[in-house]
């Protein structure tokens, strides 16, 4: 049998030049499968396992088809021609970095969309005009909602993850946004499964759609082996921990809560094995921030929640360790996913006590996993088997750590003393105000109120917040666009014979606050 290339699919010649200098010669199975009708315009429902290599899927056709057959005239504000859905940002993000060259060979530009930072940049970046967005669904509608954007010119739309989309209640937002677009345009819709309501989503937004399932044997995911070690305590299982995160290869440890996921890459840390946390409490400028670390290779350990077992996509992953095992079946199949992702062998652990160990039998026999149960200790030779080479010890800065520390807790009791003296200032003033003291005229108008305050002064910042939050956690817009400062800002006016440069110095005491 002759193995297919992209350019016997059908792929332009300067999309596969972009593949080629990327090391990407041969298509993955499902990319084989879905190639051809994407790239002749059919809708197309694409089902394949976690590190299938569907976002190249997608990811082609769209450049391609938008570049050289759809995508014509001048580039026009607010008003895209391409769209992805995504369920996390760090999927959005990844996407991008897929999608942007092969976009880049037709001169189309890319943007992603998502909540929990300013929507300055992306208001901006639609604003000059952008081809292709890639969004969560949730600041996407925030966006719509404020006339940013609309979507009636998009030609082509991809729904990724669309399981997930589902499990975190997206549905209904995705609903309205795909009702948004032209209903004669190309739809493609990504998933490892149809329930929780994807299945409706197929019946009424696709049209005549090619199916395409990728579940079989030669699935790269084939590549994964799976373990169980059980541990006869919790202590025990501390010590399991720290032996198979000190390998030299990049390992995923996943943690049921955020408390835990940041306490263990502490412990880590401090034990010198240097680990870095992913999980929902951190700013994304954090999540960035610690996943270039983790992708860089300057540190190989991430600790995480079930915020990184979707589309987070890191080359070389050796090892993914269940150190929670999660509550259901597809959480433990698409954290597995991080490694033997696109052709790589990889290896799975989950770790358990004698307690857990019903629960973890019926979750793997609903995922198909079948494993037998080894019960080992930190000093196991199939522990040390699977480690293999162990690091080198990372001597932790405490020092550092410590400056930091004393540094945020100056920073915290200044602003406290601040505060005290603001809020004795303003008693101060109301006092000499009521006594008609000459004292009380500090106000620059000689007037009732020495106080003029700015409420809702952090509105703009980032629309109604988090938007890639599922809704059903939102708390809506009005607490979304809170001041930074936790309150209104506070400005004092003071009397004309006051010094400019004291004026100065309390405006931006205040400001600080």
């Amino acid at each position: 049998m002759t193995t297919a290339t992209f350019s016997s699919l059908g792929v332009p010649a300067p999309i596969e030049r972009v593949l080629v200098a990327a090391g990407k010669t041969e298509p993955f199975p499902i990319q084989a499968d879905t190639l051809p009708d994407t790239l002749a315009g059919r809708d197309v429902l694409g089902r394949g396992k976690t590190g299938s290599g569907k976002t190249l899927a997608f990811s082609i056709p769209l450049a391609a088809r938008l570049g050289t057959e759809l995508a014509g005239g001048a580039r026009r504000p607010g008003r895209p021609v391409g769209l992805i859905l995504a369920p996390t940002r760090e999927l959005a993000t990844q996407i991008d970095a897929v999608l942007a060259p092969l976009a880049a060979a037709y001169d189309l530009t890319t943007t992603t969309i998502f909540g929990g930072v300013s929507q300055n940049r992306q208001v901006e970046a639609l604003r000059r005009g952008v081809d292709i967005v890639v969004a969560c669904p949730g600041r996407l509608e925030d966006l719509m909602k404020q006339g940013h954007v609309r979507l009636d010119a998009v030609e082509m739309t991809v729904l990724d993850e669309a399981d997930h989309m589902a499990d975190l209640g997206f549905l209904p937002v995705v609903t309205r946004i795909l009702s948004a677009t032209p209903e004669n345009g190309q739809r493609l819709l990504f998933s490892a499964t149809l329930d929780n309501g994807v299945d409706k989503l197929v019946k009424r937004f696709l049209h005549n759609e090619v199916l395409h399932s990728v579940d079989e044997a030669n699935s790269p995911v084939a590549a994964m082996t799976h373990h169980v070690f059980e541990t006869p305590s919790v202590e025990a299982k501390k010590d399991l921990v720290t032996a198979l995160a000190r390998g030299t290869g990049r390992r995923i440890l996943f943690m049921r809560t955020k408390h835990h996921a940041k306490k263990l890459a502490k412990q880590l840390t401090a034990q010198g094995i240097p680990a870095v946390d992913l999980h929902g409490n951190l700013s994304q400028a954090a999540r960035d921030r610690n996943l270039a670390a983790f992708g860089d290779g300057s540190v190989k350990v991430l600790v995480a929640t079930d915020v990184a077992a979707r589309g987070v996509h890191v080359d070389d992953v050796e090892l993914v360790i269940h150190v929670d095992p999660p509550m259901e079946h597809k959480a433990y199949l698409h954290r597995s996913g991080r490694t033997a992702r696109a052709g790589s062998d990889g290896d799975v652990v989950t770790l358990c006590l004698p307690t857990q160990r019903d629960d973890l039998n019926k979750l793997l026999r609903k995922a198909k996993i079948t494993v037998t149960p080894v019960a080992v200790t930190a000093d196991s030779p199939a522990v040390a088997e699977l480690v293999g080479e162990v690091a080198a010890y990372v001597k932790p800065a405490p020092i550092e750590h410590a400056q930091q520390q004393r540094q945020s807790a100056a920073g915290s009791q200044g602003r406290n003393a601040q505060r005290k003296r603001q809020a004795r200032g303003e008693a101060g003033d109301g006092q000499r105000q009521s006594s008609g003291g000459r004292r009380g005229g500090r106000s620059a108008q000689g007037g009732s109120g020495a106080t003029t305050q700015s409420s809702g002064g952090g509105r703009g910042r980032g629309g109604s917040g988090r938007s890639d939050v599922a809704p059903s956690s939102r708390r809506g817009g009005a607490q979304g666009g809170r001041s930074t400062s936790g309150g209104s800002a506070v400005r004092h006016s003071t009397s004309s014979a006051a010094p400019a440069g004291g004026e100065r110095r309390h405006r931006r005491a205040s400001s600080a606050r």
